[in-house]
């Protein structure tokens, strides 16, 4: 399988993710059943069935009417049935043309092949805070540098 077929299948894998959002159980669908999910505030779920639990009354409460977008930054494929997806995002909420700046967040996944579709194995998602990634991403290597 060629890297612009698994290109389009983790594209695909994403957007049906982020249309997912708001039905607990189509959501739980994208991922294994034995998947590692970590919040953006720190808790965890383990399991398929632990994540459509947890977020179902977060879709019926909180996160009513909210839609979830995102996209793939990178994407390394590590085996022909492993890969490596950095995701980054935000909730929308009511007519927002953006998601909103507090919930902004990236992601790490551990994508497998799970029979003829790709799944989410492990998700680790984080709270995006722009001046924290622009010093560790920018400030940071130039204060490593010989001579400093």
């Amino acid at each position: 399988m060629g890297t612009s077929t698994v290109e389009t299948e983790l594209h695909a894998l994403i957007d049906e993710m982020n249309a997912a959002w708001g039905d607990a159980d189509a959501y739980g669908a994208v991922f294994t059943e034995d998947a590692d999910y970590v919040t953006f505030f720190g808790g965890r779920a383990r399991g398929r069935q632990e994540i459509i639990d947890s977020h179902r009354p977060l879709f019926e409460g909180a996160m009513r009417n909210s839609r979830l977008e995102g996209r793939i930054d990178s994407f390394a494929v590590l085996s022909p049935d492993v890969a490596l997806v950095h995701t980054a995002g935000g909730l929308r909420k009511g007519k927002g043309e953006r998601p909103s700046h507090r919930a902004g967040s990236v992601q790490t996944m551990v994508v497998v092949k799970d029979g003829e579709r790709w799944r989410i194995r492990a998700f680790q998602n984080t709270k995006y805070q722009p001046l924290t990634a622009f010093l560790t991403n920018r400030v940071a290597p130039l204060m490593a540098k010989p001579g400093r």
